[in-house]
Formats: C-alpha cells, sequence, structure tokens
C-alpha cells in the first residue's frame, strides 16, 4: 500500500480526497499522521487525539462495479477488520456500536468514518477514515472513551499495529465486490454492542425512548423491538444510543 506520512494535518481524510481529486491516487493509497487537529466523525464530531499517541489514517479504496446499495457492506467489512484485529490482540470486550464506533466495555476506543463518492449509481471511490485511541491515557471530562494501553496494560508498537490494521482492511475488503449480505450480516450482527438488551436511545429533538436492538437492514438502519413489541428501523440522523 502506498503511504504518505504527514507531521500534521486537519484531517487525514480531507487530504487524502482532495489529493485523489486533484491527481488520481493508486488504489489502496494511505494517508498517516500522528498530529491529526481537526478529525472528524460521524455526524460531525470532532476526534480528539494527542499527537503521537494514537493512529489516525485514511486508505482510498476504487470500485469497479460495486452498487451504491451496497455502500452499508462497506461499513461492514471495514468495521469487522478492525474488530478481528483488535479481538486477536485479546482486547475485552470488543463490539461494535452500530454503525462504526469500536468499544471495550462501555467505552469507545475506535472511530471509523466512511465517504463514498458515487457515479451512475455505482461507488467509484471510498476514504475510510479510522481514528484509534492506542497509547493516549488520559482524556478530556465527559468524554466517554478509551485507549489499548489502558485495558491492555501496555504500550503499543503504532507501525506494528498499523500493518495488522492495513493487512485486515485489504483482507475484508478485496472480498468486498463478491461479498453477500446474508453472509456478513449474521457475523456483524452478532458483534454489535448492546445488542437484545434494553437500551435508551434519544431523537434529535429530544425525546427518550427504550427499545432493544434486534436486527440491521441491508441499508444500515437498524431495528429495534420497541416497548408495544412494534418493530422500528431508524437511520443514523434519527437517533443516537445512550446506553
Amino acid at each position: 500500500m502506498p503511504l504518505i506520512k504527514l507531521s500534521a494535518t486537519d484531517s487525514t481524510s480531507t487530504y487524502l480526497k482532495e489529493l485523489h481529486r486533484r491527481s488520481s491516487q493508486p488504489d489502496y493509497t494511505v494517508v498517516l499522521t500522528h498530529n491529526q487537529t481537526k478529525g472528524r466523525g460521524q455526524l460531525y464530531s470532532q476526534w480528539v487525539s494527542d499527537p503521537g499517541k494514537n493512529l489516525t489514517f485514511s486508505v482510498l479504496k476504487l470500485f469497479q462495479d460495486l452498487s451504491k446499495n451496497r455502500q452499508f457492506l462497506i461499513t461492514i467489512m471495514v468495521s469487522l477488520a478492525l474488530y478481528n484485529v483488535l479481538k486477536h490482540l485479546k482486547v475485552p470486550n470488543i463490539t461494535i456500536k452500530w454503525p462504526n464506533d469500536i468499544m471495550s466495555g462501555s467505552k469507545k476506543i475506535g472511530g471509523i468514518l466512511i465517504e463514498n463518492t458515487l457515479l451512475k449509481g455505482q461507488i467509484e471511490w471510498t476514504v475510510i477514515g479510522v481514528g484509534l485511541n492506542v497509547n493516549q491515557v488520559g482524556f478530556p471530562n465527559g468524554l466517554n472513551a478509551n485507549s489499548l494501553q489502558n485495558v491492555l496494560g501496555h504500550e503499543m508498537d503504532l507501525d506494528a499495529l498499523l500493518e495488522k490494521i492495513l493487512g485486515a482492511l485489504r483482507h475484508h475488503l478485496e472480498a468486498l465486490e463478491s461479498a453477500e449480505w446474508h453472509h456478513w450480516y449474521p457475523i456483524y450482527y452478532q458483534c454489535l454492542y448492546r445488542k437484545e438488551v434494553v437500551s435508551t436511545f434519544k431523537t434529535p429533538t429530544g425525546q427518550h425512548f427504550s427499545g432493544i436492538i434486534t436486527g440491521v437492514a441491508p441499508n444500515g438502519q437498524l431495528c429495534l423491538t420497541l416497548e408495544n413489541d412494534e418493530l422500528r428501523y431508524f437511520g443514523l440522523k434519527e437517533l443516537k444510543l445512550l446506553n
């Protein structure tokens, strides 16, 4: 994989997207920095990272024939790649918080931001941004986050960890265009944070309600069973899981 290392940048994903638009980059081009000043998470939230302590990088993936209807399958494959690496490292209680936050217990240790570029109903290319808390020990008050060093009890070699993650990403993404939803759905679902237990959710209007995560639709919507046994599907912008 071609690797571009930056001493600092506001966002590796923004840098990689602009670079590719100016001059087409090879498949699996990686942009890495140990000082990302304006990292982004889902719904424009900010990713907070101490310089030199964590992994913040983005990967370019080009597609030849991938329908826009398979966008959530990219989320599944990338999430499982990261999940599997951390599981192999024996990080405790690893789960995926829908759609693609990586949790250890009840705290977030990693986040993924996937930005697809579409052309005539196909996914032309995507930029996959990854932020993983590795050797950062402390976090701002109120931030529900943790790191690999905190949960494993020792520092991690950032370069070696990056190599493992990039290998897993390539392995999962190579299978993407031929991947079948019905094969990967149950694997992803079994990894979900707080599945099949009563949880509290919040709508954009501030309404709180209880429900149980009981599925995920092919388009990525979360299926909840509500208190009256009604099944309802919600998109990413329609609710937030509180606990």
